[in-house]
């Protein structure tokens, strides 16, 4: 094999390549994290200088993830993060990790991946290998990243070397993390392919590799999408059994332990965090091309995003129920901002549709969470953006009418929440894991 690909081969080889990284939030810090620790020179680009500046004071502004051998290899030169773009040549494979949110219309929004790509194209020269990672429809490296970069007047296969490989983080979950999770890889063709393999191959355990682009695309859509219909069933059957007076914990405790034949999932107050409530209309959107309605999606879609009105009505039926108060003039407390436990993430959370709502109901509500002090600014809750999270305690907790559970932290004492409280809804199943429910002041939404 001779030509630029067995250049850049022998250079992954031999942890001699420059491997920039575009995009330095959840995705693409921990990326980085891991090629530094595998020997390799990295340079993350990021279009918030911000983000540079942390990371060179030896500081990580996203509480989960530590910075690990960061500062020792910024030190050492082989960490340069950065704002300026103007250095993408020295890199020999750039990883592009930037959103890929839905726009109004609940459409794919691509403009990070096409400014990025656009970005690339102005800097791209012989012998780069570049990587797709952001979650995304099948086509989308083909039919929009690929043009792009051959407007140069380079060619695909032969100057430069394109792939795709979907992220696979799991923010939080400490049993996982960028090198431990398998890494699937799909490209352009076959040269780009072992570049691919063997990039990945340096910091995972193990690379799948599939036939085609496409094919690479659709896997991350279809882990997601498993994910979002398995969720949508359990809400759905949490607010029938809610009906018949049987928890849906309960019930989902005892059936995961029949060895075979189940999974279990579990319900929530609705969706949350970057790839769930968005990634399966990214192929709702890509069917109608062929003439194809995704009404299972959809219909999952549909019930996921009506779970904070039902612990709303689930909170104000409690409320009239017990103390024959409406939510119009009651001062509730929300346990939880963040999508998931743990982690100081809110993107897509809950938790703000149900503030929303609240608060639409002329409820006065306010907001625990240890890992969020300060709501950031949101393109969809702007208004929210500064709103700070009280301190939780047995005097201030006994203030309000009712506490809702909406993120079960596990830096929250509830067996001192639930003494203290009026009224605790939970939307999680937290209380009833810790012997906590039921009790007369317990009510599960």
């Amino acid at each position: 094999m001779a030509g630029p690909d067995a250049a850049l081969l022998d250079r992954f080889g031999r942890r001699e390549a420059t491997i920039g990284v575009i995009g330095l939030g959840y995705i693409g810090l921990p990326l980085a994290k891991a090629f530094c620790a595998a020997g390799f020179r990295v340079i993350g680009f990021d279009i918030d200088p911000e983000k540079s500046r942390k990371l060179r004071a030896g500081t990580s502004y996203i509480q989960h993830v530590g910075l690990g051998d960061l500062p020792a290899a910024l030190a050492a030169g082989r960490f340069v993060p950065t704002a300026d773009f103007g250095l993408l040549p020295e890199a020999d494979a750039v990883v592009i990790c930037v959103p890929t949110p839905l726009n109004r219309h609940r459409e794919p929004d691509l403009s990070a991946v096409i400014s990025t790509t656009r970005t690339i194209a102005a800097h791209l020269r012989p012998g780069q290998l570049v990587v797709l990672e952001s979650t995304t429809y099948p086509g989308t490296t083909t039919d929009v990243v690929l043009p792009l970069l051959q407007e140069t007047g380079l060619a695909s296969g032969s100057d430069f070397f394109v792939a795709f490989s979907p992220e696979r983080e799991d923010p939080g979950n400490a049993q996982f993390d960028t090198t431990t999770i398998p890494k699937v890889v799909g490209a352009d063709d076959d040269a780009a392919l072992r570049l691919a393999v063997a990039l990945y191959g340096a910091i995972v355990r193990s690379v799948v590799p599939v036939s085609s682009l496409r094919a690479a695309e659709a896997v991350k859509i279809t882990e997601n999408i498993f994910r979002a219909v398995n969720i949508a069933l359990v809400n759905e059957l949490k607010v029938i059994y809610a009906a018949m007076d049987i928890s849906v914990w309960e019930v989902i405790e005892a059936a995961k332990t029949k060895p075979f034949g189940y999974m279990p999932f579990y319900p929530g107050p609705g969706l949350g965090g970057h790839c769930i409530p968005i990634d399966p209309f990214y192929l709702t959107w890509k069917a109608r091309e062929f003439g194809l309605h995704t009404k299972f999606i959809e219909l999952a879609g549909e019930i996921n995003t009506s779970m904070p009105r039902y612990v709303v009505g689930r909170l104000s039926d409690e409320l009239n129920r017990r103390f024959r108060k409406s939510l119009n003039g009651s001062r509730i407390l929300m346990i939880g901002l963040s999508y998931k436990r743990d982690i100081d993430d809110v993107r897509e959370s809950p938790a703000f549709a149900v503030l929303e709502m609240l608060e639409a109901a002329g409820a006065e509500v306010a907001f625990f969470d240890p890992h969020v002090s300060v709501i950031p600014p949101t393109r969809e809750h702007a208004p929210l953006t500064g709103r700070r999270s009280v301190t939780l305690s047995p005097e201030t907790t006994g203030t309000y009418d009712a506490a809702v559970i909406v993120t079960d932290h596990t830096r929250v004492d509830y067996p001192a929440l639930v003494e203290a409280s009026r009224l605790v809804v939970d939307t999680r199943g937290v209380l009833r894991r810790l012997g906590l429910a039921p009790r007369s002041n317990v009510a599960e939404a």
